[in-house]
């Protein structure tokens, strides 16, 4: 299976001059843990985690509301192109202690894959194989 098909396209991407709070909020509303920060339509210039903010603006007792993106993001961010495996993304994961993915195409953010993401895949492939095999035989299809 590919990471295009297991990835998740509704993205939330903010600007790099936008304060821990909004990103916060924006991951709380959302239930997601993580913001893709960009600075133009689709260019990826960080990400930044929930374990971002927690590690570098919580637990140092910074203003949420005074510290930007800019500030804590992770710059160095690996990404990887919708046309490997999800092998290769977990390989990716492992390999780098990551459990987010952002999914880039000709130099464009097209999605984002994560941890929760192979592991809902994994169990969606484990369900149809289950119903292939409980299921009673069809005749003259092959088996």
């Amino acid at each position: 299976m590919l990471v295009a098909e297991a990835m998740n396209k509704n993205i939330h991407t903010a600007r790099i001059d936008t304060t821990i709070k909004k990103l916060a909020e924006i991951m709380s509303e959302n239930r997601i843990g993580s913001v893709i920060i960009v600075s133009g339509p689709g260019s990826l210039e960080g990400i930044v985690t929930e374990r971002d903010v927690m590690s570098k603006v919580v637990a140092t007792g910074k203003d949420p509301s005074k510290i930007t993106a800019k500030d804590i993001m992770t710059t160095k961010v690996i990404a990887i192109d919708p046309s490997k495996t999800l092998e290769q993304a977990a390989d990716m994961m492992t390999k780098y202690k990551i459990k987010k993915l952002p999914v880039i195409f000709q130099g464009q953010i097209v999605g984002i894959i994560t941890a929760s993401d192979l592991i809902s895949y994994e169990e969606k492939l484990v369900e149809q194989i289950s119903s292939l095999i409980t299921s009673s035989k069809v005749t003259g299809i092959g088996g």
